[in-house]
């Protein structure tokens, strides 16, 4: 198709529409990416620079298949296309765009030379958002991509939002850890995947030794710095992407550690104990030393992993090693198993082990 049919008014100069655009647009930090697709060559590189000059970033495709390519490599929140292409047109662009990238919102604008009721509604029908002629003014044509902008401006920010409120809704606002809520939902869905595929599965009970005494000898604003600390320096020690440690309660927090057996859960425990035995933690008061008591339990054996262990098991077997390592004083390390009732005090270096 003669490519003066397709889009004469793109001849005005894009200067003229420099001032109307500023008017017309609402400041918005969040850059928008217009794809354009188009099979001419002069028309593609028109809407480019209008674009451009407009504060649109772009990327152009001449045909449905490289349209496509470019969106699954980086996200166009806006979908400039012609209808009448070889091998895709732009309804069938329009259609895989909305089956297939739906995550993020792109905003469709059908820009044809088709200018009927007929064609509108079907343009409509395939998913685009708006259909503009393209013998319709330049100003017209961007002033549509202002509203579009705006749009997906206003979508980014919601879904920004629902991501911010989803987050907030799991995480302890003190500490930025995970909550007891999160912890609720999530360690049955680790213990059913360890007893699915008979992996191991532990989990450590941490526990701030004399917390009270530091709140009441600094202030609480002391005691807040020492709880955010203790969960800077825990995710240090633990695996990034497969461990995660929530906050319970007060100065209690359970980490848990998927594909772990008890001693690989012990050498978490007492790199974790001694992180903090051995360095005290800078608030705006001065340094302040404490140390953590830590219970300790997994399951392991491929017998214990197929009984029907409850979450409440391995809660109550982990307590019990957090018990018993405060009972021996503190900056404790004990393993309480699962299915029975034993208790192995995990004794700093230089003492022997023992089995309660």
């Amino acid at each position: 198709m003669p490519t003066e049919h397709k889009l004469h008014s793109l001849e005005d100069s894009s200067a003229d529409l420099h001032d109307t655009i500023l008017t017309q647009r609402m400041e918005n930090t969040q850059p928008c990416r217009v794809l354009v697709v188009d099979d001419d060559d002069l028309v593609r590189a028109r809407l480019t620079a209008l674009l451009r000059n407009a504060e649109f970033e772009v990327e152009a495709a001449s045909n449905g298949e490289d349209a496509l390519r470019i969106l699954g490599s980086r996200h166009c929140q806006i979908l400039l296309t012609d209808w009448q292409m070889p091998d895709m047109d732009g309804l069938s662009l329009c259609r895989i765009v909305r089956s297939e990238h739906g995550e993020s919102y792109v905003y469709v604008v059908m820009l044809t030379v088709r200018d009927s009721k007929e064609d509108l509604l079907k343009g409509l029908g395939a998913g685009a958002d708006d259909y503009v002629v393209k013998s319709a003014p330049v100003e017209e044509i961007m002033a549509r991509l202002e509203v579009a902008r705006r749009i997906t401006h206003v979508e980014y920010s919601l879904r920004r939002s629902h991501r911010e409120n989803r987050r907030l809704a799991v995480t302890d606002p003190l500490t930025g850890a995970y909550n007891l809520r999160f912890l609720m939902k999530h360690l049955p869905r680790e213990l059913s995947r360890s007893q699915r595929y008979l992996h191991p599965l532990a989990v450590l009970s941490c526990d701030i030794d004399r917390f009270k005494q530091i709140n009441d000898a600094y202030g609480h604003d002391i005691g807040d710095e020492v709880l955010r600390a203790f969960v800077a320096r825990a995710d240090s020690c633990i695996r990034e992407g497969s461990d995660w440690l929530a906050r319970v309660g007060g100065d209690e927090f359970l980490i848990v550690l998927p594909e772990t057996d008890v001693a690989g859960a012990n050498r978490a425990a007492q790199k974790l104990r001694r992180v903090f035995s051995h360095c005290p933690v800078a608030t705006h008061v001065g340094p302040v030393k404490f140390t953590v008591s830590i219970g300790i339990t997994a399951l392991e054996a491929e017998r214990e992993i197929q009984e029907p262990s409850k979450i409440e098991d391995l809660l109550r077997a982990v307590d019990r090693g957090l018990y018993a390592s405060k009972s021996q004083g503190g900056d404790k390390a004990t393993a309480a198993s699962v299915t029975a009732g034993r208790v192995a005090i995990i004794k700093q270096p230089g003492e022997k082990n023992g089995i309660n």
